[in-house]
């Protein structure tokens, strides 16, 4: 028998439930009846709370995405410039540990096949890319180059790196240094 909790606790424990679940198993590998077994409810509550199974994926893409923009918000509070993106840097690097959330980000891409993912993933990318070029009010360029870093660092966590004792492995855990973007702008990209 499910255990009695409020609705909002409810909504909280199926969402947490459903990210390890979808980073797991992507859109159409998870299910929504191991959600709901490991959570003692039926699938019906699930769509009664969340929808559709695709909406529900789509909420957690959107968290897994927003986590990562508004911390790195917050860190760059009051800083501009390449200072903004060494804290943001720093921020992203206390974000790997989360690695379902990454995953939930590799998971939204990985589905872009579906029009509607890809709307709404483009949306939270976009709202990503909007974070860093107006904390740090650099040029897209560098931008770029941060979020690509950014990528390869989901990578990395998706592979469990930590775990591989190999030189390529060691080469994608090492820590990026201040200075690393300063040789990087449009002039030098032209």
């Amino acid at each position: 028998m499910a255990q009695r909790m409020s609705g909002a606790d409810r909504r909280r424990q199926v969402r947490e439930l459903a990210a390890k679940e979808f980073a797991e198993h992507g859109l159409h590998g998870a299910s929504t009846d191991a959600i709901a077994r490991e959570a003692g409810i039926t699938q019906a509550y699930i769509f009664r709370m969340f929808g559709t199974k695709k909406a529900l994926f789509l909420e957690l893409v959107a968290q897994s995405f927003d986590r990562v923009s508004e911390a790195m918000l917050a860190a760059a509070e009051g800083k501009t410039g390449r200072q903004a993106l060494e804290v943001m840097g720093s921020q992203y690097y206390d974000l790997l540990t989360d690695r379902h959330s990454l995953l939930l980000q590799l998971q939204g891409l990985a589905a872009c096949g579906d029009a509607e993912v890809k709307r709404a993933v483009r949306e939270r990318f976009a709202h990503m890319w909007q974070v860093v070029a107006d904390s740090t009010e650099l040029d897209p360029v560098t931008v770029k180059t941060f979020l690509a870093f950014g990528m390869l660092l989901n990578v990395g966590a998706a592979l469990d790196i930590n775990e591989v004792d190999e030189d390529w492995a060691g080469g994608i855990r090492t820590l990026i240094h201040p200075g690393l973007f300063d040789h990087i702008d449009n002039q030098t990209n032209r």
